[in-house]
């Protein structure tokens, strides 16, 4: 039923845009594509890990507040995790849908610095080790996020961003493994807003 309404409003505030219901507000926004990789590790974990190296991908969306900011809202799919041995030696992949709000500041040459926050809901993991109904991660993650970039006047741009996990993400019920251990994600892309 969630999903079911949060369509209807989609289609909804999509046609009001389109048929110009709502004056100047169009012009300020602007819609994208992003993809790129990710480098990702635990952080305070009690068990070795080596970083992962990862992707994402999705959509973005940005409201220009003025010629210099704006506020940047991507909608992601990433790949995250780390390598270990302490469950098997494979890679522990945790497949989130992240929603990284951004306040991004644009010089007039294309390149920008941003920051804001990030929401993570855990689609899937891959956790070798692990038996039956038994998780690894929580199904929520928060971060803070910091990044610079280059857009230029057609829309075409790469950024790097780095976001740093501040919420305890075990949820394992194996002794060995202390579940306050958190995320570190270092992610390069490239993006076409139209």
């Amino acid at each position: 039923m969630k999903k079911l309404l949060l369509a209807a409003l989609v289609l909804m505030s999509t046609g009001a845009f389109s048929q110009g219901l709502v004056p100047g507000l169009t012009k300020r926004l602007e819609f994208g594509i992003k993809a790129g990789v990710g480098y990702s590790d635990f952080v305070n974990a009690n068990f070795a890990t080596d970083p992962l190296v990862g992707y994402h991908f999705g959509g973005t969306i940005g409201f220009k507040l003025n010629d210099r900011f704006s506020i940047q809202e991507d909608i992601l799919y990433s790949l995250q995790g780390a390598k270990s041995d302490i469950l098997g030696k494979e890679d522990i992949k945790l497949h989130y849908m992240t929603v990284p709000i951004l306040l991004r500041y644009k010089t007039r040459s294309g390149f920008y610095l941003e920051g804001g926050a990030q929401a993570a809901m855990l689609i899937k993991e891959e956790v070798p080790g692990l038996a039956g109904d038994q998780k690894f991660a929580k199904k929520v993650d928060a971060g803070a996020v910091g990044g610079i970039g280059f857009q230029s006047k057609m829309g075409l741009g790469m950024g790097v961003r780095y976001i740093y996990g501040f919420t305890k993400i075990g949820d394992t019920g194996n002794p060995i493994i202390k579940p306050d251990f958190t995320t570190s994600t270092a992610q390069a892309s490239i993006f076409y807003t139209f």
